[in-house]
């Protein structure tokens, strides 16, 4: 048996990578294969036998997805609600602020807000071929459906592979007035939220300054 586990968060590219290292298939065809599928490839550990291929592997990743939205026992509509967790489970480096998080995005597009989700930008580029490993201007300035800098709402589709958590996080998103959130300057994973622009540029400040202060060391 081979032994393949998934991180949450992880997203076609990254698992292609998995799949081609144990020896499953090809990098390239399993994101062919797995693209149409984002966010619905459930995180987990699997075991498959050596003859296993990369369309094997989606189909048990769908399935267990499948068998844990079932368990989550709900009718949401399905591919906007995995889309928000997609986004809660890149951005969320700490559990509890799951929720919080997705009442953050729901108050943004309720208010007609531009999202400004990093890790879509990040996506987007690597859709496009185009990720250099680092967000540049040109990123957050790519014209593309899956870009939240210049695309008002939830991208077109899930941006990565969220696990139970940012599921039911994005099931049940936190009642809060927050409207903004930047990492913490202390490098503890958490952030700060904001109600107001002026509050959300104060944090931002005080985490570049924490930023330097640590490039200085």
């Amino acid at each position: 048996k081979i032994s393949l586990t998934v991180p949450e968060g992880a997203n076609v590219f990254d698992i292609a990578k998995l799949v081609e290292q144990a020896g499953l298939g090809r990098a390239g065809e399993f994101v062919r294969l797995g693209l149409k599928d984002e966010g619905f490839l459930f995180p987990s550990t699997y075991f498959f036998s050596r003859k296993a291929r990369e369309r094997d592997v989606i189909q048990a990743m769908k399935k267990q997805f499948d068998r844990v939205w079932r368990e989550l026992g709900n009718d949401a509509p399905k591919e906007k609600t995995v889309t928000l967790a997609s986004l809660v489970e890149k951005e969320a480096r700490l559990a509890e602020e799951r929720e919080r998080i997705a009442g953050v995005y729901v108050n943004r597009i309720e208010k007609g807000m531009l999202l400004q989700c990093d890790p879509t930008v990040i996506y987007a580029a690597q859709l496009e071929g185009a990720w250099r490993g680092t967000i540049y201007r040109s990123d957050l300035d790519r014209k593309h459906a899956y870009n939240t800098y210049q695309r008002v709402g939830l991208p077109p589709g899930p941006i990565a592979n969220p696990g139970r958590e940012s599921l039911l996080a994005a099931l049940r998103p936190m009642k809060t007035d927050d409207l903004y959130f930047v990492a913490a300057p202390d490098g503890s994973g958490a952030h700060i939220f904001s109600r107001d622009y002026d509050a959300h540029q104060r944090a931002v400040t005080a985490y570049r300054r924490g930023q330097r202060a640590f490039d200085e060391d």
